[in-house]
């Protein structure tokens, strides 16, 4: 194989725009679908590919395909390919850049509240554009094969990744109405013992910092324990517990009460953290910043009533 530096024969533009695609899904038979061929056709394109550069352009991890410096070096070369053919089909008018398929992967709270309206204001601009989210609580993922951002609890300890700060929030506890007036209101701490918590599963909880719970009330046994927040809300408002929630998805609901405010008011930040070349794409720039812009217009909603009064 010819060494990056002699050179080899001239890269097929064609394998360029499959690579790009292998880049972007972090699979080859993801890729291979999404360009009408098969894996076989895919991982042979590739290797041409990468006997015409004279090196690897992608390195197998856990979570899939990543790209190597020479990896990256050639998907700058497929995104300048990629445009210049979006401007050919375009014909006279400008062609929008801001289109194509954005991956997110980020916590269900968030992704309702703020991904789904800032997608949905930026797609009324650019509707060529989709945006596919994958919804998990967990920590940033060192390899984010498939992935174009993530958005996750916690500063991130990431290598070779953008991570940027977007906002806080608070999560506080709360319960239904109807259960207080049947199970009586707690006046303090030590009085929710008596008391189950609707929460996360406290074994597959993958966020340190999420711990809250478990940690100043080690004495509420579990009632109801789900991955999803949305179901933490609906089985607190159904009266199945004590429910620790997020502010911003509790407040919106009148039959909620929020519980001890001053002893628990966990602020926790979001982060979203990115592969070092995903800025360079004009649509997952232009999603990134309408994260920003929507978590900051509703800085306030997202700390909680109780907090901003008190």
């Amino acid at each position: 194989m010819n060494s990056p530096s002699t050179g080899g024969t001239a890269a097929n533009p064609d394998d360029l725009l499959i690579l790009l695609a292998v880049a972007r899904t972090g699979r080859f038979t993801t890729a291979a679908e999404s360009l009408g061929l098969n894996h076989t056709t895919v991982s042979r394109r590739i290797a041409a590919l990468e006997k015409a550069l004279g090196g690897r352009t992608l390195a197998r991890t856990v979570g899939g395909w990543e790209l190597t410096d020479l990896g990256r070096r050639a998907v700058r070369a497929a995104e300048d390919v990629e445009t210049a053919v979006a401007t050919i089909v375009a014909g006279d008018e400008d062609a929008d850049k801001i289109a194509g398929v954005v991956r997110i992967s980020a916590t269900d709270g968030f992704s309702a509240f703020i991904i789904a309206p800032a997608v949905a204001q930026l797609r009324r601009k650019h509707p060529k554009l989709s945006v596919e989210i994958v919804n998990v609580t967990r920590r940033a993922l060192q390899h984010r094969s498939g992935l174009d951002l993530e958005v996750v609890v916690g500063e991130p300890q990431v290598h070779r990744a953008e991570a940027i700060r977007l906002g806080d929030y608070t999560l506080g506890m709360y319960a239904s109405r109807r259960y207080l007036d049947e199970f009586g209101t707690p006046s303090g701490v030590a009085e929710l013992g008596a008391h189950g918590l609707v929460y996360f599963v406290d074994s597959m909880l993958q966020v340190d910092d999420l711990d809250a719970p478990r940690r100043l009330v080690p004495g509420m046994s579990d009632a109801l324990s789900s991955t999803n927040v949305f179901v933490h809300v609906e089985a607190t408002r159904a009266g199945a517990g004590i429910g620790f929630l997020p502010c911003y998805m509790a407040d919106r609901h009148p039959d909620l009460v929020r519980l001890l405010p001053g002893d628990f008011a966990e602020r926790l930040p979001y982060w979203m953290v990115l592969r070092p070349d995903s800025l360079r794409q004009p649509a997952v720039a232009a999603v990134a910043q309408a994260l920003r812009n929507r978590t900051a217009a509703v800085q306030e909603a997202l700390l909680g009533a109780e907090v901003l009064e008190s």
